[in-house]
């Protein structure tokens, strides 16, 4: 797959390269500003708090 998407990008290694790095910069941000904000309103994190029991409680060593 990565290997036909190598050939069928136009230009020297550089440009090839270059236009690589733009396909993932768009990808990602298309990521962060719609997808993942679209899927966190079905994702329901529950709160949850984790705390040591007091017998539990390291002490300080002096």
């Amino acid at each position: 797959m990565y290997a036909g998407l190598w050939r069928i990008l136009p230009g020297p290694w550089w440009v090839r390269v270059l236009i690589l790095l733009v396909l993932i910069a768009a990808v990602l941000y298309g990521l962060l500003f719609y997808v993942f904000p679209w899927v966190s309103q079905f994702v329901n994190p529950q709160e949850v708090t984790v705390t040591l029991p007091a017998a539990s409680t390291p002490t300080p060593s002096s």
